[in-house]
């Protein structure tokens, strides 16, 4: 549920928070990232289908129809920009609407589907002149149903899996973009002691 962020981070207000009223979960997960946000934002502004992909594991994104090819490990120019108002495509829905988009800073997904409420947030958050964190924080509201519970019981691990893998993936390209930056290399020689 917590997996890397730290007490501060779970219990801290988050945009988006106000928008799910009474979840039925609320996961805040986290990690550190040797870059700066402009190396990790183009990852999240090129999410999706038949754009740069989720960075989790491809093949249970392709098993759960959520992508139809491996996530890239370049940047695509033509995806460098998402806005309020646009939508991540993902495969077996009408996609994730982004309610809000702060270059470097956060992605707000405002998923209502099948009577299900989810908002799902991704913050920058520098820590040092060479570090960031990654936060993601989710809030599910499901509808009244015995089986959805029962439903997210049993994929909860694989869930985990999926969104844990895809915070790695995300700092591990961002983390070689940044190695990539001559500015990032210069102030990252600078914080050494």
């Amino acid at each position: 549920m917590h997996w890397g962020a730290t007490s501060d981070e779970i219990t801290r207000a988050m945009p988006g928070d106000s928008l799910v009223q009474g979840p039925f979960e609320v996961t805040t997960r986290a990690i550190t990232v040797n870059a700066w946000p402009a190396h990790v934002w183009p990852w999240l502004a090129q999410m999706g289908r038949g754009r740069g992909g989720l960075y989790s594991y491809d093949w249970l994104d392709r098993i759960f129809g959520v992508l139809d090819a491996p996530s890239s490990d370049t940047l695509i120019s033509r995806f460098r920009e998402i806005r309020a108002g646009d939508t991540i495509p993902v495969g077996g829905s009408p996609g994730w609407p982004v309610a809000l988009a702060r270059r470097n800073e956060l992605l707000l997904l405002d998923v209502r589907q099948a009577g299900a409420h989810v908002t799902w947030a991704f913050a920058l958050d520098p820590v040092s002149p060479t570090t960031t964190r990654l936060i993601m924080r989710v809030r599910a509201r499901l509808p009244s149903s015995w089986r959805f519970p029962l439903q997210v019981a049993v994929l909860d691990p694989a869930e985990f899996l999926m969104v844990r893998r895809q915070l790695i993936g995300v700092r591990d390209r961002a983390e070689r973009l940044a190695r990539a930056d001559p500015a990032y290399v210069r102030a990252a020689a600078r914080q050494i002691p």
